[in-house]
């Protein structure tokens, strides 16, 4: 049995092949985002695909970390994926598979599959499964809202188990 297909030059050249190569692609990027010169943020990752056009982002298919820094440029927390996207102009950064968020200040850690963060308005998001690990227990949702830092969250569907302190 022998099969055989042939294309004509003209429709292979009509295939758009620009929509999915990048523009630019790094290895082992560093950026440092800083406002009147004190370090806030720093975005790296180990291979970084940047795409322009209509909706200009770029791609960490390998994974990535996020720092924020307080005044003193001591890391208050981290968010950490194995792929995420940065949509530049709509300013958001969103984390898949194995999204760890760490609050150094409080020693929490949140666990999820899929986070959101909204760089405009200093949130993050999630509709995804989330586990919040704390020295007080852990807590499970099916969602989250949170500042940035991870400081104030609302959890959604909450359960789990949580030591309080009585008041006296």
């Amino acid at each position: 049995m022998l099969l055989a297909c042939k294309n004509e030059l003209k429709d292979i050249a009509a295939i758009d092949f620009n929509d999915s190569l990048p523009d630019i692609s790094a290895r082992n990027i560093d950026f440092t985002f800083s406002e009147s010169a004190m370090v806030q943020v720093r975005l790296t990752g180990p291979v970084m695909h940047a795409f322009e056009g209509d909706d200009p982002s770029m791609v960490f298919p390998e994974g990535f970390r996020v720092e924020f820094y307080d005044s003193a440029f001591n890391i208050t927390s981290t968010i950490t994926g194995n792929y995420g996207i940065h949509y530049r102009e709509k300013q958001l950064m969103e984390a898949r598979n194995n999204v760890v968020v760490i609050n150094y200040e409080t020693g929490e850690r949140l666990d999820t599959e899929e986070l959101i963060w909204d760089m405009k308005k200093e949130l993050i998001f999630s509709n995804k499964f989330v586990k919040i690990t704390s020295d007080n227990g852990v807590m499970y949702g099916d969602g989250l809202e949170a500042e940035q830092d991870f400081s104030k969250r609302r959890i959604i569907n909450p359960s789990g188990e949580i030591e309080v302190e009585e008041d006296e």
